[in-house]
C-alpha cells in the first residue's frame, strides 16, 4: 500500500512541475515590472513568493 501512494503522489508532483514553471515565469515577469516602476512593495511580495514556488520545486524534485 505504501507503495502505491508514493507512486501516486510522484505522479502529481510530475504533473505539478510545468504549471509551477509557469508560475515561476509569471512571478519573475512581475518582479521585473516591478523593479521597473520601484513598486517596492510589490518586489517585495514578488520575492517571497518566488521563494515559496521555489521551496515547493525543491520539494517536488525530491
Amino acid at each position: 500500500m505504501e507503495k502505491v501512494i508514493q507512486t501516486l503522489k510522484r505522479r502529481d508532483g510530475e504533473r505539478r512541475i510545468p504549471v509551477l514553471k509557469l508560475e515561476i515565469d509569471y512571478e519573475l515577469q512581475t518582479l521585473y515590472d516591478a523593479m521597473e516602476a520601484n513598486e517596492f512593495k510589490q518586489v517585495i511580495e514578488s520575492k517571497k513568493r518566488l521563494n515559496e514556488l521555489r521551496s515547493e520545486w525543491l520539494r517536488l524534485e525530491a
